[in-house]
């Protein structure tokens, strides 16, 4: 076989994989958007805000210690324990939960009725204030995120694809293990939306509020609900990524990576996320090894975004979105 065409494989499994983390990103965007018609810009910095969590939980930092420190003069940064990685996600869970009724509670509860551009704008704010909530609770320096997540490259692979082709892939255990949790989280958030009761209010209010209101479903714990599941879909994200770059406040620019996955599989769909995830994930893998050393390289940069601006121009309602039609 090719070597050209080994590494294409090598470079498409890769991207496979890479296509499953976007997903993952981009669904927490679909989920809120179906239940409340809210764009949300702060998808991303909520993984950071619980990645910085769970990093600070894990090493038994006190929360806000730079602040207290500044104010009395003290001297305290650590409560002197480091909590075991499963428990200091459960424990990021509460929080994240506990940060979605708040966002409920004193943000979108007061904003039910207004326009579109005056939520989104609203999610901008929640962004740089959990951003900056983020920097005051557990400083602004780069951390590492270490709960046992395996890391290297898969000798099983290698060793298989070695025997099957005479050329091993290198492929990254985290990589692996990320993309198998994205996926079996992907499909429990698919099995939520279609088969539970709760899916069904949630799908219920996304289509018409007064509707929903009037057969008994609570917008105000649909909405909490919606909110607390895109921060454990934000914590799962923050995970993977923190795992394989650190925590740091860059980490909040994987969202822009989930736009073009949204352009292509459509805002209210949950498969069209899946497969944009996938259709970025391998594209911008491929066009890196095919055209990329024709054009200075680097295309990984800029290639969804192309990509997403020919769907914008061609079907703006992306794969699998939903068609508006209104009357003039």
């Amino acid at each position: 076989m090719p070597d050209q065409l080994l590494y294409a494989m090598e470079v498409t499994l890769n991207g496979l994989m890479a296509g499953v983390l976007y997903a993952l990103v981009a669904l927490g965007f679909v989920l809120i958007y179906k239940a409340s018609g809210i764009f949300n810009y702060a998808q991303g910095v909520m993984a950071l805000f619980a990645a910085m969590t769970l990093v600070g939980i894990t090493e038994g930092q006190v929360p806000f210690s730079h602040l207290i420190n500044a104010i009395f003069g003290t001297e305290i940064h650590n409560f002197g324990w480091q909590l075991p990685g499963l428990v200091a996600i459960l424990l990021t869970m509460v929080v994240m939960v506990g940060l979605a009724w708040c966002v409920q509670q004193f943000v979108m509860r007061h904003l039910v009725g207004q326009a579109p551009i005056i939520l989104f704008m609203a999610t901008i704010g929640l962004a740089y204030f959990l951003e900056g909530v983020s920097d005051l609770m557990w400083g602004s320096e780069i951390r590492k995120l270490d709960i046992g997540l395996p890391q290297g490259i898969n000798e099983t692979l290698d060793r298989v694809t070695y025997d099957l082709f005479g050329y091993g892939f290198f492929i990254d255990n985290l990589d692996v293990v990320a993309s198998v949790i994205a996926a079996l989280l992907v499909i429990a958030l698919v099995a939520f939306s279609q088969y539970t009761k709760q899916g069904r209010a949630m799908r219920a209010v996304a289509d018409d509020h007064q509707a929903a209101l009037s057969v008994g479903i609570s917008l105000n714990f649909i909405w909490v609900m919606v909110w607390s599941v895109a921060g454990f879909v934000a914590l799962v994200a923050g995970i993977m990524w923190g795992t394989k770059s650190g925590v740091q406040f860059s980490l909040s620019l994987i969202a822009l990576k989930a736009l073009p996955v949204l352009m292509l599989g459509g805002f209210t769909s949950i498969p069209g996320a899946i497969v944009g995830g996938l259709i970025i994930g391998v594209g911008e893998k491929l066009f890196d090894f095919m055209i990329g050393p024709m054009v200075g390289g680097a295309t990984e940069n800029w290639f969804a975004y192309v990509l997403a601006l020919v769907f914008l121009v061609f079907r703006p309602q992306g794969l699998f979105g939903e068609k508006i039609i209104e009357r003039v």
